[in-house]
């Protein structure tokens, strides 16, 4: 699976952060979220489908 992370939707509200830290990350600067494993393990698909689900901005998509 690859994340799909749209940053000009990026509200900054951090939420993907919570439930997918070791996929995730926010931008010291302004908020604006980072990705950091863009193909991320069986092990963490749980914590970035939670990620993606409580995007507020629906900026965070998983592809095949």
């Amino acid at each position: 699976m690859r994340v799909e992370f749209d940053e000009p939707r990026c509200v900054a509200a951090g939420q993907c952060v919570v439930a997918a830290p070791e996929v995730f990350d926010q931008r010291e600067e302004d908020g604006i979220a980072v990705v950091l494993v863009e193909n991320p393990g069986d092990e963490l698909l749980d914590g970035v489908r939670d990620a993606a689900a409580v995007c507020p901005a629906a900026a965070i998509r998983l592809t095949e």
